[in-house]
């Protein structure tokens, strides 16, 4: 009976050091890694924190230091990030569309080694599924967890109201196709957020802050009527009709000019009781004079 146990005892630690250190059992992918990394022992110190940066350019980090990834595996590990868990054939063929399945299946396999060559286990399979480690923070999803609390009713504190907001777009300097759909996902996510708290703001009496926020979707987008709108709300709120009657003359003069249309009725009606002839004279006024 003596022995019976010990060698259970002896099993059970042995199952525990071929789980993955992210917490999910990967034999077949541990006895065959090439990385060097020695499998978890007793008393072993936990797996480094690992962040993955996607807004304004590529990065990652481990304990807040960045580690340099080949072209190839940053793909992978960026295209992991945003779709998560996602089939081996699936992620072949996304990354590399115009190469056959095979030799697509053969760059995802040197893809993941030269990953976990840099930070071991970062990439991890469970049967045909990849994905990263289960800790690895992405600043991405973070990103989109607060947005969709603000607009899903959240408030927003006017001392830190910027603290949300990425700093860039996603991957600005990267050109793949896969990348259209989640940078436009993420383009107008962000400008929602930033309306939403130029409105907040504005109720708060927090003026400079809300302006701030509606003319920063104003330079990312000039031709969207709704930024212009949370701009002339500020203004009005604040009492500043002049203000608020040449950032409309500004609208109007640019989607005549880019787009050979006025602004909607529901921009127009925001001044429907200060006419803009009360405040600038017309250009046959001024050539008269």
């Amino acid at each position: 009976m003596e022995g019976t146990g010990r060698g259970e005892a002896v099993a059970q630690w042995e199952g525990k050091k071929m789980t993955g250190a992210c917490g999910r059992a990967d034999i077949s992918r541990q006895q065959g890694t090439s990385d060097g990394a020695a499998r978890r022992r007793p008393g072993e110190r936990a797996r480094q924190r690992v962040t993955v940066i996607l807004s304004g350019g590529f990065r990652v980090t481990v304990e807040g230091r960045e580690t340099e990834l080949p072209g190839g595996a940053q793909r992978l590990v960026a295209l992991l990030a945003l779709r998560g868990r996602t089939a081996r054939s699936a992620l072949a063929g996304t990354l590399w569309p115009e190469t056959d399945e095979q030799r697509a299946l053969a760059r995802l396999r040197t893809a993941i080694w030269r990953v976990n060559q840099a930070v071991p286990r970062l990439v991890e399979s469970v049967g045909d599924q990849i994905d990263l480690c289960a800790h690895t923070a992405v600043d991405v999803r973070e990103q989109i967890e607060r947005s969709m609390g603000l607009l899903g009713g959240g408030t927003v504190n006017a001392a830190s109201w910027a603290a949300g907001i990425p700093p860039g777009d996603l991957l600005p300097d990267w050109y793949d196709e896969w990348l259209i759909g989640d940078r436009e996902r993420l383009r107008q996510l962000r400008l929602h957020v930033l309306e939403d708290i130029s409105s907040q703001l504005c109720e708060q009496g927090r003026f400079g802050l809300a302006i701030d926020a509606a003319l920063t979707v104003l330079r990312a987008d000039a031709l969207r009527e709704s930024a212009h709108r949370a701009v002339l709300r500020v203004h009005l709120a604040e009492g500043n009709l002049a203000e608020a009657r040449r950032a409309y003359q500004s609208c109007v003069d640019l989607f005549q000019r880019e787009l050979g249309v006025r602004p909607s009725p529901a921009t127009s009606a925001l001044l429907a009781s200060y006419p803009l002839s009360a405040t600038r004279p017309r250009e046959s006024s001024l050539a008269a004079s």
